[in-house]
């Protein structure tokens, strides 16, 4: 399963959800949705903003775990 390590990365950068949510101008509940990876599919222009907010590239963005249970 692909998983975005956004949580990860926002601890690294000292940084909250809210913070990200207020520069990528999208709603907290749609962050969460990413997070938990119950979206089907994401954008390039997220993972693109994803990654200059959370200073980060694709790879250490883009996470693929072993199984389908959640993980967190």
């Amino acid at each position: 399963m692909v998983r975005l390590a956004i949580e990860q990365l926002l601890k690294k950068n000292q940084k909250s959800k809210y913070w990200l949510c207020k520069k990528m101008n999208i709603t907290s509940r749609n962050l969460n949705r990413i997070i938990r990876g119950d979206t089907s599919s994401i954008s390039f222009k997220y993972i693109e903003k994803f990654c200059m907010y959370l200073n980060c590239t694709p790879g250490e963005l883009i996470q693929l775990t072993d199984s389908y249970e959640s993980t967190s």
